[in-house]
């Protein structure tokens, strides 16, 4: 009987859409719940919406793609320097090997028959090293392209489901009304989902994720209406 084993091979771009989603789901939430209260008129709380939805969605996709350039550059950087110290450094370099090892308990035979043959091929070698000693994966191809739009989409969909009350709504407190239920919806499906995804129980993740979401929704409109 064949065993498949499940893992979850898209955690950064999970990660990327909670990112975008939860911010989009909140900030623009408490901009027009703040201003709901302020004008009278729905036109200008949908313009005010919209200019924060692309304003929002442009910075968090510039800080995924700043984030995802950075994690590409230290990761290079750091396999120069292993290409380097194997050059010059070898036999400190065979000794960190040993030592990643000797936290799995292997015998000193083992290891050094292991450093030995692995140090045959420089590029094993410092992939190893890469891996096990400094704990760093190497990024994916283009990830700080994709963090920043996959970042950026997620924030405009989240940002649209509480604003899309008042295009249905003549006046801005109705909006305010209807934007409540449907970004408690959005939270609740969101959470099960992402819950899902990601290996945990679906309904506790959604009522988590609503409870958080709706808390700091909630402190955000605190603030917006306090200011206005």
């Amino acid at each position: 009987m064949d065993h498949h084993e499940k893992h979850l091979n898209s955690s950064d771009t999970i990660r990327d859409i909670v990112i975008g989603m939860s911010d989009g789901l909140t900030v623009p939430f408490a901009l027009t719940a703040g201003l709901s209260g302020a004008v009278s008129s729905n036109t200008i709380v949908i313009t005010a919406g919209i200019a924060e939805i692309i304003a929002g969605s442009i910075a968090m996709g510039l800080g995924g793609y700043l984030a995802g350039k950075t994690e590409y550059d230290h990761y290079y950087a750091e396999l120069k320097r292993e290409y380097e110290e194997v050059e010059t450094v070898p036999e400190k370099e065979k000794r960190e090997i040993e030592e990643v090892l000797e936290e799995y308990g292997i015998s000193a035979e083992v290891k050094r028959n292991f450093v030995e043959e692995l140090a045959l091929n420089k590029d094993k070698w410092v992939g190893f090293m890469m891996k096990f000693e400094l704990c760093l994966e190497e990024p994916k191809k283009n990830r700080a392209r994709n963090s920043a739009m996959t970042i950026a989409f997620a924030y405009i969909v989240g940002g649209l489901i509480p604003l899309s009350s008042y295009f249905f709504t003549t006046l801005p407190q109705n909006g305010l009304y209807g934007s409540i239920v449907v970004t408690i919806l959005a939270l609740m499906i969101f959470g099960y989902f992402k819950s899902k995804a990601t290996g945990q129980p679906p309904l506790a993740g959604a009522l988590k994720t609503t409870l958080i979401g709706a808390l700091a929704a909630a402190a955000a409109y605190g603030i917006a209406r306090l200011v206005s």
